[in-house]
């Protein structure tokens, strides 16, 4: 998914939100979500977060930040726009014995007054936001001044980038729709957020994406990602298979196993705003 042309006509925010809520509901993203639980570890140490903080999750999926922020004693809320997330979510915290709230909510609207929080967090979750203006000046409002918004993106010239990217020459992103991956770039964040912020610091880092093979994880991806699960069921099986194929190149180009294995590292922005 490239960064959209300038289109003559609007936008329709809530018809593509309505399809990415369909989306992000079909197949089982937390069964993927869960392995990049260090990310969210990361996340939480680069907020030096401290006990007590009230901790917001936004778009939280199945609760990797929410979860390591209640590790660390936080005073947590985990919100998303899609149950079955939350519901996966709940089990995991209640599997490990943690104390959350969790909360059906829009980032775009959060019922939230101001300066509610401490500390807002999202790992690959806000970015996806059709309405990123929104959702970003959302973030903003929530947070305390001298509070902190701490931000896990995936980067365009990353592996998630380049694989939205593939999957964007089959199935289009809509048009005028500003690519998600934007919010893995300096300019953007600062776009998004600087009339808030007192300071941006954004690191870029690697989450490594470890299978079986390249095989393995187009299959695992097609049948449990939401985006790919939608992709793979709205194309013929001739397109399907180019698609596997160009997706099997850039793992290959990507790889950097040699034991036929995939270890791929997956380039994203680790980012603290510090509330004006």
């Amino acid at each position: 998914m490239s960064p959209a042309q300038p289109s003559s006509h609007p936008v329709d925010l809530v018809a593509i939100k309505a399809r990415q809520h369909d989306a992000w509901a079909s197949g089982d993203y937390p069964l993927i979500g869960s392995t990049l639980q260090i990310v969210g570890e990361q996340l939480c140490e680069a907020l030096d977060l401290r006990s007590g903080q009230r901790v917001l999750d936004v778009a939280a999926g199945n609760g990797n930040v929410s979860l390591a922020a209640a590790r660390r004693w936080c005073d947590v809320t985990a919100t998303d726009y899609v149950p079955a997330m939350l519901a996966r979510a709940r089990a995991r915290a209640q599997a490990e014995g943690l104390s959350l709230t969790f909360m059906e909510a829009d980032v775009e609207n959060l019922p939230f007054d101001d300066a509610s929080f401490d500390v807002v967090t999202s790992s690959y979750g806000v970015m996806f936001t059709p309405d990123q203006k929104k959702a970003a000046a959302e973030m903003a409002r929530v947070c305390r001044p001298g509070g902190k918004i701490g931000l896990a993106n995936w980067t365009p010239r990353g592996f998630v980038g380049e694989m939205f990217k593939v999957i964007g020459r089959y199935v289009p992103p809509p048009a005028g729709m500003p690519s998600p991956m934007l919010w893995g770039t300096h300019d953007h964040l600062q776009n998004l957020f600087g009339a808030n912020a007192a300071s941006i610091h954004a690191v870029p880092r690697d989450f490594v994406f470890r299978y079986l093979s390249a095989t393995h994880f187009i299959d695992v991806f097609k049948t449990y990602y939401g985006p790919l699960v939608k992709a793979y069921a709205s194309l013929d099986d001739g397109k399907r298979e180019a698609l596997t194929d160009d997706l099997e190149r850039l793992i290959t180009r990507l790889n950097r196993a040699d034991d036929g294995t995939m270890v791929v590292p997956g380039e994203y922005e680790e980012v603290v705003v510090v509330r004006k």
